[in-house]
């Protein structure tokens, strides 16, 4: 009886080896994320971020924190986070939208020798915590063309009960998988396309809104696919005023009203 030609031995360098050839060598990501006195959940954030870029084989990414105007342990509770993948910056600019326009600015500097239509630039917020497939889904949308990628945010377990039951009757997509929000805590984009649009102004609130819509005016190809999604916090007292939190604890009481 053919016993057939004996198995050949493949070494786990070369299995390595395939594996790390087949992640999305294309692109250098950069991804921001802002940090105002968020010592308690800066950490998972992180966290989170190195299991989503693990996830897509990514071979060259870093994280760049920026503590804006930070009074607790965010400061060395980042740093300890992104050892080795990344750097922390400090600023006091009490914005959003400058402490943003920081961190990318770093990023750019660190991949100054790669064409900008391939940095790849993932934001997000030290509140919250993004998914395995975070980077995936975006990068899948970059190989195809997109610019720009919004997605959408959860709310986490805990916070306010009144934010829950609000969030589930009135956050809205739509039956064609897309949806009409924008959130800096989920917003990513090609490096020529944000240098293109005049990058993250130096806005305290709605900077997200505002970048995404100079996005769609310069005509780039955007994308808001429900199948980006990251957990954010059901907090009422927030970090930015205006901001995500207060329109919650806004709509919150205008319904006990």
């Amino acid at each position: 009886m053919d016993q057939g030609r004996p198995a050949t031995r493949i070494s786990s360098r070369y299995v390595a080896a395939q594996l790390k050839r087949s992640g999305h060598s294309r692109w250098s990501i950069g991804i921001v994320v802002p940090a105002q006195n968020e010592e308690a959940s800066i950490e998972p954030c992180i966290q989170s971020i190195r299991r989503s870029c693990e996830t897509a084989q990514l071979r060259d990414y870093r994280i760049v924190v920026v503590a804006d105007s930070c009074t607790d342990d965010t400061l060395p509770r980042a740093r300890r986070a992104v050892a080795g993948v990344g750097e922390v910056l400090e600023c006091d600019a009490m914005s959003a939208g400058s402490a943003r326009r920081l961190g990318v600015d770093a990023v750019l500097t660190h991949f100054n020798e790669r064409d900008l239509r391939q940095i790849w630039l993932a934001n997000t917020d030290a509140d919250t915590l993004v998914p395995r497939d975070w980077i995936t889904v975006q990068l899948k949308l970059a190989d195809s063309g997109i610019a720009a990628v919004a997605g959408i945010v959860t709310l986490g377990e805990g916070g306010s009960p009144a934010a829950q039951e609000l969030y589930r009757a009135t956050y809205l997509t739509r039956p064609d998988g897309t949806h009409g929000h924008v959130h800096g805590a989920n917003l990513a984009l090609r490096a020529d396309a944000y240098v293109d649009a005049g990058g993250w102004t130096h806005r305290a609130l709605a900077e997200d809104h505002c970048l995404w819509g100079r996005l769609k005016r310069r005509g780039w190809r955007l994308s808001s696919p429900v199948s980006s999604a990251v957990v954010t916090s059901a907090r009422l007292i927030g970090r930015a005023r205006g901001g995500f939190a207060d329109t919650l604890k806004a709509s919150i009481d205008a319904q006990s009203a």
